[in-house]
């Protein structure tokens, strides 16, 4: 069975995500015989490259908040990623274009070095002091998963390295209807959004093995936390 996973670096819950799904899949008997691939979705594909903001001004500025309320929601998602295990810094990270962070996942995917690189990523963009917009700290990552630094500085120079495979998937997610990550795809007949808690992984992979019809999975009878497409994320009041 092949779980594909549409989501954006930038998106604090697709880094929650990952983590719950991965727990979920732990605990799926058939854990062995599931592909996961990820995909690329930009949530700010209209940002310039290079044009960077604090994420905490950036959000105040996208719900019109002070910024003591925006620091505030901060810290709320700070303690869902906390709760999983999961570092997170609430002040100094910047947001940002992230179309050559995908490219560079392309890269890696070919490499077979995709999920590596993806988890290192999350780890330096939400919980260590190392910006992810900074190509040198991009090759830095590479190496760490195991990429040659000369091969992904050459993905970086040039601008249409794997930029076809990233249009191809955000492409794909829209045509499933995606409009927020992370979005999650099974076998390409049930889709999952949201950062679902662990346990609604495993019943869904459950499902989905028995080629039972899957609904969009809720909690509490609401959708669970997205980041869309204008880079705004979710913060469930609660």
């Amino acid at each position: 069975m092949r779980v594909e996973i549409w989501s954006d670096i930038a998106c604090p819950w697709c880094y929650i995500g990952k983590a719950r799904f991965e727990k979920g899949l732990a605990d799926f008997a058939h854990r062995d015989q599931v592909e996961v691939v990820h995909r690329s979705f930009e949530l700010d594909p209209g940002r310039a490259k290079g044009d960077t903001a604090p994420v905490v001004d950036m959000l105040a500025l996208k719900y019109g908040r002070s910024r003591e309320e925006a620091q505030a929601m901060e810290e709320h998602v700070a303690s869902n990623a906390r709760s999983e295990g999961l570092g997170y810094r609430t002040e100094g990270r910047d947001h940002g274009n992230t179309f050559d962070i995908h490219r560079l996942l392309h890269l890696a995917k070919a490499r077979g070095r995709q999920d590596a690189l993806l988890d290192l990523a999350y780890r330096a963009n939400f919980a260590e002091e190392r910006s992810v917009f900074d190509a040198e700290v991009l090759v830095e990552l590479a190496v760490e998963a195991g990429l040659d630094a000369d091969e992904a500085r050459a993905v970086l120079t040039d601008e249409d390295a794997y930029a076809d495979d990233v249009r191809t998937d955000e492409r794909e997610a829209a045509e499933l209807g995606a409009n927020g990550v992370p979005f999650f795809v099974l076998d390409r007949r049930y889709g999952i959004s949201g950062g679902q808690p662990a346990e609604l992984f495993t019943q869904a992979l459950e499902q989905a093995w028995q080629g039972r019809t899957l609904t969009p999975v809720a909690v509490d009878g609401a959708d669970a936390p997205t980041c869309d497409t204008d880079g705004s994320c979710e913060v469930p009041q609660h």
